[in-house]
């Protein structure tokens, strides 16, 4: 009767054994299968300097759920008050959307809010397509006029419905001027961000900011502050600080001496952009950790080869990109060129751009620029 009961045990031990060397390695692959953690995308940059082309880069790739300046919304509840004041709200409201919890608006927006009361929300292709919306097909390549005209009337649930069916969440936003003011993102466990950093010719910049100047108005004075001026120095003073930026960006940022931004930050010149932009798109994509699709590759050449000139603000349409970055070269006068230099300086000498000195330099550029373009 022991005997048979010591067999029995023995029996239910081998069985035992059995399942758990052929089942526990199952459990384990059902782990190394879980869904991998975002990837989170902030293009820092400034008003004017190609970033919402940029943004349309991250936007029109099928892995990624895009917003244009979401903070937008803080900074008109609150314009009242300073840029630097504002930081803290704008960063809490990047990190909640980033976390795809949408509710972070409701301090912003009204109770009774749709998705198309998003600032620019037509411009992310994730919220023109399932489950934002069924008309269009999630690899689309998809234009804003399309989607406003079909999409508009989704409720405003679907924009978190649809950012937490992606592998990467992506942001563009003007509203930041320290880099330290997002090291508690960087340090955020519950965050995978990568930082790419957006410049362009501050002489280009003022340009753009000339030919928009009333839609650019409560940004600039939120900008300024107490320091805001009506006399014809204003935007210059503007263009200063937006300088200055950069200047401490940049140095945070290349430096990487916090170990937590090592290989999470990225400079990229929209000048460079325009030039190569297939080299530059993949630079970008491999960053952030995205394949480099033909149709995107496509896309990424046609929208820089066309023959628009970019006038509007946000407008992000077909256009000669390398020629409406160098536009400023014919339509700044030297005095303003040379304005510009002088309260850019540090920024166009530490990101490579070169000083005009005098108006014969100015007329001889303009000529190289004529010149090469005629050529090609």
């Amino acid at each position: 009767m022991v005997k048979s009961r010591r067999v029995h045990v023995l029996l239910i031990l081998v069985v035992l054994s059995f399942l758990l060397i052929h089942f526990l390695p199952c459990s384990n692959n059902v782990r190394m299968e879980e869904k991998p953690s975002p990837v989170h995308i902030l293009i820092l940059s400034s008003w004017r300097s190609g970033s919402s082309f940029t943004g349309q880069i991250f936007s029109q790739h099928p892995s990624v759920f895009y917003l244009m300046e979401p903070a937008w919304h803080v900074w008109v509840k609150m314009y009242q008050n300073s840029a630097k004041v504002l930081h803290m709200a704008v960063r809490d409201l990047v990190r909640s959307v980033f976390l795809c919890d949408m509710s972070v608006f409701d301090a912003y927006m009204s109770s009774q809010k749709k998705k198309s009361d998003l600032f620019q929300w037509e411009t992310s292709r994730a919220l023109c397509s399932p489950p934002a919306c069924d008309s269009f097909s999630r690899s689309d390549i998809i234009t804003a006029g399309n989607c406003k005209t079909i999409c508009s009337k989704y409720p405003f649930s679907k924009v978190e419905e649809a950012c937490k069916t992606y592998s990467h969440v992506a942001i563009k936003e003007v509203r930041f001027f320290d880099l330290k003011v997002l090291y508690p993102l960087l340090t955020d466990p519950s965050l995978n961000l990568k930082i790419i950093h957006l410049v362009r010719d501050p002489r280009a910049v003022f340009r753009s900011r000339e030919t928009t100047m009333a839609d650019l108005k409560r940004d600039s004075n939120i900008v300024m502050g107490s320091q805001r001026t009506k006399s014809e120095m204003g935007p210059y003073n503007t263009m200063q600080i937006i300088c200055k930026s950069h200047v401490e960006i940049y140095k945070a940022g290349s430096q990487a001496t916090p170990s937590f931004l090592k290989d999470r930050y990225l400079l990229v010149r929209y000048e460079d952009i325009v030039r190569d932009p297939l080299a530059r798109a993949a630079q970008m994509y491999r960053f952030a950790e995205l394949h480099f699709t033909p149709e995107l590759q496509k896309w990424v050449h046609n929208i820089t080869h066309g023959k628009g000139h970019g006038a509007q603000a946000f407008d992000i349409g077909s256009r000669d990109a390398l020629r409406v970055s160098q536009a400023w070269r014919k339509t700044l006068s030297f005095q303003k060129i040379e304005k510009v230099q002088n309260v850019c300086k540090d920024a166009m000498d530490l990101l490579g751009y070169r000083l005009v000195q005098s108006e014969e330099e100015q007329r001889n550029m303009l000529l190289d620029l004529l010149f090469a373009q005629n050529s090609s």
